[in-house]
């Protein structure tokens, strides 16, 4: 009676384990993302008192959007002296989205890009500088890029 029990306890074993073995293509059956990627282009001098056109590029698994949900620029001072709300920004084509801006002062500022596509929303910040910098400006350049909570902000 105990040869059959073990028997019987062997062979339900290996059913129970066989049932757990892993599948081949199981990777291939969980959702692949493809983020939404930003490629962020100001120039290199800026002065100020001249317009000057800041862009971003939208692409999905190297594709272009071009009908994006939304595309937002949003300009901050580091010193927190200055805020241009988000304005949603002009698509051109391929994928090219723009702004012309204005700045009167000299400062070091941000650019932070608001962009959706088909439920991924991301929000890149490209630093850049306009005229010259203060002493405190280039000491927060020389420090890197300010942490997001350092910088007065809100969420749209």
């Amino acid at each position: 009676m105990k040869k059959k029990y073990v028997c019987v306890l062997i062979i339900g074993g290996m059913l129970f384990l066989s049932a757990c073995s892993l599948r081949s293509d199981a990777a291939d059956l969980y959702k692949k993302e493809n983020p939404l990627e930003v490629d962020i282009t100001v120039p290199d001098v800026i002065s100020t008192d001249e317009p000057f056109i800041v862009q971003a590029v939208l692409s999905r698994a190297d594709v272009k959007i071009e009908s994006a949900d939304f595309v937002h620029f949003e300009i901050l001072k580091q010193d927190g002296s200055f805020r241009l709300p988000m304005e949603e920004a002009t698509s051109i084509k391929d994928g090219l989205y723009e702004m012309e801006l204005y700045l009167d002062e000299d400062g070091l500022y941000y650019l932070d890009v608001h962009a959706g596509f088909r439920g991924s929303i991301v929000n890149p910040r490209q630093q850049f500088i306009v005229g010259e910098l203060t002493e405190s400006e280039l000491e927060a350049l020389k420090n890197g890029t300010v942490a997001d909570q350092e910088l007065p902000s809100k969420h749209h």
